[in-house]
């Protein structure tokens, strides 16, 4: 949602630092805007900051006081700050925020595996210290056609906890789910699970929750007790992590049930 008098219309310049995967897409995606960005090096802070007035950082969680405290030191007309990171908070920008910049967060809620990356219809997750800062976030990422949402900064680490389940973890399930079914001699396995997996994640964008079925939804233990004899044979590294999915699974299954 937007801030109260947000408006999609102009932006001031804004110098990107950072290009890697996110710095490059912001910076493809607000030049295909038609917006003034410019993007930098991490060393190319000291020699093109010096006219700044709106810097984002897209850099390393790691790195972003540091490369705000080297703008800082070069950028006399800074006015606004920000960095995109989703797990950190604004506290990141408080050189910044001391020289007397209005500092703002703008975290893609996507995963961005290359300087390329589409961000067309992406979430943003966005924070703000001031009421500008706010808006110029939120103008920033409509101009780069994400969809703006309003992150409070006391819970900006279970936001990113559930990005990390929702993506990485994902990768992480697949995989394993790949590594079983090679393990049961089934080859092509992530050719195989590829459209059983993507038809899954559309359902449960689609119904959410009720889109559990398999063997537990429908009561039936027996097969589960099958499934962990089979895995405890095949690939004993992955009963653990079937029996706690499983656990999880039984949870939702009697939630939906009371409802």
């Amino acid at each position: 949602m937007q801030p109260p008098n947000a408006q999609i219309s102009p932006i001031p310049p804004i110098t990107l630092v950072g290009a890697g995967r996110v710095g490059g897409s912001i910076h493809r995606a607000l030049l295909a805007a038609g917006a003034d960005a410019r993007l930098l090096d991490r060393d190319g802070i000291a020699d093109g900051c010096g006219d700044a007035e709106v810097v984002l950082f897209c850099v390393p969680d790691g790195e972003i006081e540091s490369a705000c405290r080297g703008a800082v030191a070069t950028a006399p007309r800074l006015r606004f700050a920000g960095h995109t990171s989703g797990s950190r908070s604004l506290a990141a920008l408080d050189a910044a925020a001391e020289a007397g910049a209005d500092c703002f967060s703008l975290h893609p809620l996507q995963t961005v595996p290359d300087d390329a990356t589409d961000l067309t219809g992406a979430p943003a997750g966005i924070a703000g210290t001031t009421a500008e800062a706010i808006v110029l976030a939120h103008a920033i990422a409509d101009r780069c056609q994400m969809v703006p949402f309003d992150v409070p900064e006391e819970s900006r680490a279970a936001y990113h906890a559930a990005a990390a389940v929702a993506s990485n973890f994902l990768v992480a399930l697949e995989t394993s789910a790949e590594e079983l079914l090679e393990a049961a001699g089934v080859g092509d396995a992530r050719e195989l699970l590829a459209p059983l997996v993507l038809r899954s994640a559309a359902n449960w964008a689609e119904r959410g929750e009720a889109a559990l079925t398999g063997p537990i939804a429908r009561g039936d233990e027996a097969t589960v007790t099958a499934h962990l004899e089979a895995i405890a044979a095949t690939a004993p590294q992955l009963l653990p992590l079937y029996e706690v999915l499983a656990e999880r699974t039984r949870e939702i299954a009697a939630s939906r049930e009371r409802r």
